[in-house]
């Protein structure tokens, strides 16, 4: 089983998003500019401003005579993998960085940011706020009283500045609700536990070992 990729945000070109801030009578004047006069100014002007959007949008003519419109998005695409392993406990990790500091060994305290999602791509939680894009990184003991084993495995040889992506089964997750990383907000909390029974994904970047 691969891990996901992650789901990007896709984003509406700004030309269509921002009319949703002007008034009618701005929103169409702007639109009437841009047809350049290809309709008559009276029939336009008299049509709705969501007529006149569903009109630019999904006209097969005018997708043609402003390419914009039409053009798909461009993908985005993830870094590429440095490499791929396996281990006994069944965890999956991908190697997206190398990082170049200092090699996490086991009974060191680490701190990373992590973002933890379910096996199907849907979010648990995160250390990055995924709107202002702050993080609140949390400090973990790589000792397995008190963290959850697959991590524990991806965090140990990871070098910092690494990057790493696993995908964790239930036997070498949240076997109880001790162990760490586990969010302290209610909410996120109560989320990831719904989850423990199911592999989990974990995107795990090494800050520090201190």
């Amino acid at each position: 089983m691969e891990a996901p990729t992650f789901q990007t945000h896709i984003q509406l070109p700004i030309a269509i998003k921002s009319t949703s801030f002007m008034s009618n009578e701005q929103s169409k004047i702007v639109l009437l500019k841009n047809l350049g006069g290809r309709f008559p100014t009276p029939m336009m002007e008299r049509m709705p401003r969501r007529s006149l959007l569903k009109l630019v949008v999904c006209n097969p003519i005018l997708l043609n005579v402003y390419p914009v419109l039409g053009e798909p998005m461009q993908e985005i695409k993830e870094p590429e993998v440095i490499r791929t392993q396996k281990l006994a406990s069944g965890v999956r990790i991908q190697d997206v960085i190398e990082g170049e500091g200092p090699e996490a060994r086991e009974g060191n305290l680490v701190e990373v940011n992590y973002v933890c999602r379910r096996s199907n791509g849907y979010f648990v939680h995160s250390t990055v706020d995924q709107f202002s894009g702050e993080s609140s990184p949390v400090l973990l003991a790589l000792d397995e009283k008190q963290i959850i084993k697959g991590l524990m495995e991806v965090l140990v040889g990871m070098k910092v500045g690494g990057k790493r992506r696993a995908l964790i089964p239930p036997s070498a997750g949240y076997i109880n609700e001790y162990l760490q990383p586990v969010p302290e907000e209610f909410g996120p909390r109560r989320s990831l536990f719904s989850h423990a029974n199911e592999p989990l994904v974990f995107e795990v970047q090494l800050l520090k070992v201190l």
